[in-house]
């Protein structure tokens, strides 16, 4: 039996992946709530393909609790975020996870760690943690990372095709959970160090987080000099060795937003360039609100009211809003006081204010400066619904006569 820690956005496409091969899985998940909606068989959040995995899983023998159960193997995937202070790991909810395994797990079993963590967390703050307990590692309990590489939308298809990475203490620990991961992963799936398999997830984000703040740069470069970024960059990328990226609002999500301040925390002289271009993709809701203020000045706008956000979540079709650029934007705007800009996103359930409209019509109607955040499939159907608005595009999907970054 496999124990899965965390029923987010990772454990649980996980554990119903598993189910689904066949394997029999307990979802443990502290949030009572998320365990009494998925024992009804509801979802706790929207994916594309989750329904039908679920509705198929449910039927392999996995059940969910709030509790961990006696297993001889776990796969955790609970939160890591990063402290703001210092841009360190917070490890607090991935030592907690490993404690609680701990006093439930029998002899020889396998802890995996799927949560994205800085290298040499496991070294620093986890074997410590089992080591107080007087057990050895590598007899008693195995250690393995498997850091998750999936990204909201397109789960269930990148859980079976990504490669995989397994980072183990001995190779045939490393074999066994590759068998693991093989039941349903169709990717290449690479053993290694656990030091390694750390490293390398957090440097794939960064690489990633690198080239959109180049891209977000040569926005703010063109704007100064009153020339479309989008232009250049299609010039650009003709070259056969060229490709960048699109420019746009922020950076969010989980994973691009957090995992480079780890490197920033841990290698602070020797991370200027990830510094900047973390620097650099946190500036962009500010550079939008700037763009805001320019537009209303330029159109005699007088009140912020006037103003509504299209989009919430942090990438197109889902309702993540963790990290989202819109999310920051509002923040900005807060600590400045100012308030009254209208919200919209087709995947809110509930409005957390009176400004976040429901109502698609509601929020076109009220406003005369929309702002796209988020190039949402239903944005895209709905484009002549724009007409008469003053535009202004941060994703590049609306005609030449809207405004750009």
């Amino acid at each position: 039996m496999i124990n899965v820690i965390g029923l987010g956005y990772i454990g649980l496409p996980t554990a119903l992946m598993l189910a689904k091969s066949g394997h029999k899985v307990v979802g443990t998940d502290y949030n009572r709530s998320i365990t009494e909606t998925l024992n009804q068989r509801k979802l706790p959040f929207e994916e594309n393909g989750l329904e039908e995995l679920f509705a198929s899983a449910i039927d392999n023998n996995i059940e969910f609790t709030n509790d961990y159960v006696e297993s001889s193997i776990y796969i955790l995937a609970v939160p890591t975020p990063y402290m703001e202070k210092n841009k360190k790991l917070d490890p607090s909810f991935v030592i907690s996870a490993i404690n609680s395994v701990l006093n439930v797990c029998q002899k020889g079993s396998l802890i995996i760690i799927e949560s994205t963590v800085s290298p040499g967390t496991i070294d620093k703050y986890i074997r410590p943690e089992i080591d107080k307990r007087n057990i050895n590692i590598g007899t008693d309990i195995h250690l393995v990372h498997a850091p998750e590489r999936i990204i909201p939308g397109n789960m269930i298809f990148e859980l079976e095709h990504n490669s995989r990475t397994i980072g183990a203490d001995h190779p045939t620990i490393g074999e066994k959970v590759k068998e693991i991961y093989g039941s349903f992963c169709k990717g290449d799936i690479i053993i290694t160090d656990i030091k390694s398999a750390e490293m390398s997830k957090v440097v794939e984000n960064t690489y990633r987080d690198i080239n959109i703040a180049f891209a977000n740069e040569l926005a703010k470069i063109c704007r100064e000099d009153n020339l479309d970024v989008y232009e250049i960059i299609k010039i650009a990328n003709n070259h056969p060795r060229v490709n960048i990226l699109q420019p746009g609002p922020g950076v969010g999500g989980h994973c691009i937003s957090v995992d480079p301040w780890f490197l920033v925390g841990d290698y602070p002289d020797l991370t200027k360039l990830i510094l900047t271009a973390r620097k650099t993709n946190d500036s962009m809701p500010s550079h939008v609100i700037s763009r805001i203020y320019e537009i209303m000045k330029e159109n005699k706008i007088e009140s912020i009211d006037k103003v509504g956000l299209y989009g919430m979540s942090y990438k197109e079709n889902v309702d993540d809003v963790r990290e989202s650029p819109t999310l920051q934007l509002l923040d900005v705007l807060e600590k400045n006081f100012s308030k009254g800009i209208k919200v919209f996103d087709p995947y809110s359930k509930e409005a957390f204010s009176e400004n976040h409209l429901l109502n698609f019509d509601d929020f076109i109607n009220e406003i005369d400066l929309v702002v796209i955040m988020v190039g949402h499939k239903h944005i895209l159907d709905n484009l002549a619904c724009l007409k008469g608005k003053i535009i202004l595009d941060t994703k590049n999907i609306y005609n030449k006569d809207a405004y750009k970054l």
